[in-house]
């Protein structure tokens, strides 16, 4: 199974996770290797009808209430969301 440095839904780095990395849990509680606890618990996304585009702003957002260097950066940093594996086409 790949493992995954950023979360494949809103990109932020596992290792950021509050929860430790792969906070996020898929549906037998065993961590997972792709989500963040932001975006999955027990294998289901908590924003299940969130679009790409949604969520490029809400993470833009986000990194914009940190401020500072955050806030220059927010479009750089949430531009490659649509290429992340939940939003790749099947």
């Amino acid at each position: 199974m790949k493992k995954y440095k950023n979360c494949q839904s809103c990109a932020m780095p596992l290792s950021k996770d509050p929860k430790g990395v792969g906070g996020g849990t898929n549906a037998d509680g065993q961590p997972s290797n792709m989500y963040c606890s932001y975006c999955y618990e027990n294998g289901k996304f908590l924003q299940p009808d969130i679009t790409a585009v949604e969520m490029q702003d809400f993470v833009k957002e986000k990194l914009k209430e940190m401020g500072g260097f955050m806030k220059l950066f927010a479009g750089f940093f949430s531009k490659g969301i649509p290429k992340l594996e939940r939003w790749k086409k099947k």
